[in-house]
């Protein structure tokens, strides 16, 4: 019986997406058509009752808050004065702008949580710049996709938001435990696109403005600068839920506006917080879906299955995490990271928390799989982002990315087998 239910739910599933059906759509309507199916006589209570739980966790409510944080953020030019600072910074250097790519994006990434949103901001911004200074726009565009990754593991994070409530884990602790391995990942793709542009003649070198210039840049970029060290202060401070913090990250995008910039006019406000209500909806459809589909396939005891069968592999547990994170990749390629959360960790987390890796090590783990996920073809959403941006062909952008892809595996393998990565500065919290 539990062989035919788990056979109907990736049948209907594999069909939807074949059809090219939105993956929200397709997890929940397999879900849907299998319970009809096999457990006709409460299918119904069962999609109430699961989608309704899956959306009462208080952390998802951070969801709106941060992205509405990122939209406002977008919307002030705090993007530009970054750039421009980052550019005075670093210009000289060879392959400077490409090097401001991945610095700039750690900064938004601590503003937006989302890996499309700082593709979207920046892209706008670099990808012309670079194209101007010699560089590839393939490369240019490939690079900002990948970049952008960093957005779901440098804090706050709505990745880790979700893997917080799937795998019941500190969320604050998780914020906190990416911060290192995004500058693992961050000095990885520095020191590729210095190498790559020496060798291939990107960029032009830009005279120094003098004092004065890089004074202006740098209290003009200021409340982007401060943006990350305010959020982690109220995370060190004892602030008890990312909801908090994400609403200390809203009030003060806006007040950094009104402050600093005045960017934003009245008019836009509404604006911005629409825009965050319909990205906000999209989201937690997904979950809403997710979460059904989830619950079907433990239904079908699989998911234990699974773990019986590898823990009885007797692999070794530096392969077993090899592994994990092949299949993890591989899923990233073809889901979005929340479906991957409710489908993935339940299976995986009773695997690696029996080859004794912390639920918060696996947590930062998976935020950097699915940050390599963002920029893979063939659903690489900063891909398609950044596709749009640039005028590229997804072909030229995906060649491009492949070795940006390398080098981000190889800081994956960094902080998976250095745990303390992950775990020294949560450590540190109260």
């Amino acid at each position: 019986m539990h062989a035919e239910i788990a056979l109907t739910l990736f049948a209907v599933f594999a069909v939807l997406a074949l059809l090219e059906v939105p993956i929200a759509f397709s997890l929940g309507l397999s879900a849907v058509a299998t319970l009809v199916l096999h457990i006709p006589e409460r299918s119904l209570m069962i999609v109430a009752a699961q989608t309704r739980n899956a959306l009462l966790h208080e952390p998802l409510m951070a969801i709106p808050l941060f992205i509405t944080a990122g939209l406002a953020f977008s919307k002030s030019g705090v993007a530009s004065r970054l750039v421009r600072f980052a550019r005075l910074l670093v210009g000289g250097m060879p392959g400077g702008l490409a090097v401001v790519v991945v610095l700039v994006s750690i900064f938004f990434a601590a503003m937006s949580g989302s890996g499309p949103a700082a593709v979207a901001a920046l892209g706008a911004v670099l990808i012309p710049a670079l194209a101007q200074n010699n560089y590839d726009k393939g490369f240019a565009s490939a690079l900002v996709a990948s970049s952008g990754g960093l957005g779901i593991i440098v804090p706050p994070s709505i990745a880790m938001v979700i893997y917080g409530v799937v795998a019941r884990v500190d969320i604050l602790k998780l914020f906190v435990g990416g911060v290192l391995p995004g500058l693992v990942m961050a000095a990885a793709l520095t020191g590729y696109v210095v190498v790559v542009s020496r060798r291939r003649g990107y960029g032009v070198r830009e005279p120094w403005p003098g004092w004065g210039a890089f004074g202006c840049a740098f209290v003009a970029a200021l409340p982007g600068l401060v943006a990350p060290v305010v959020i982690l202060t109220c995370i060190y401070s004892g602030f008890s839920s990312p909801t908090k913090v994400a609403a200390v990250a809203v009030v003060y995008a806006f007040v950094a506006d009104v402050l600093f910039y005045r960017d934003i006019k009245v008019r836009q406000v509404l604006g911005i917080f629409s825009e965050g209500a319909v990205i906000s909806s999209q989201v937690l459809v997904i979950v809403a879906a997710a979460s059904l589909f989830a619950w079907v396939l433990n239904y079908t005891e699989i998911t234990q299955a699974t773990v019986v069968w590898l823990k009885g592999a007797a692999l070794p547990g530096w392969l077993m995490l090899l592994i994990i994170n092949a299949v993890v990749l591989l899923a990233g390629c073809f889901i979005d990271a929340i479906s991957i959360y409710y489908i993935f960790v339940p299976i995986l987390l009773p695997i690696v928390m029996h080859l004794g890796v912390s639920k918060l090590h696996f947590g930062v783990i998976m935020a950097v799989n699915l940050a390599i996920g963002q920029a893979t073809p063939p659903v690489g959403v900063n891909l398609f982002v950044a596709c749009g941006i640039s005028k590229v062909s997804l072909t030229r952008i995906a060649r491009a990315v492949f070795p940006l892809v390398l080098v981000e595996v190889a800081a994956l393998l960094i902080i998976t087998y250095l745990p303390w990565l992950s775990t020294f500065l949560p450590s540190l919290l109260p």
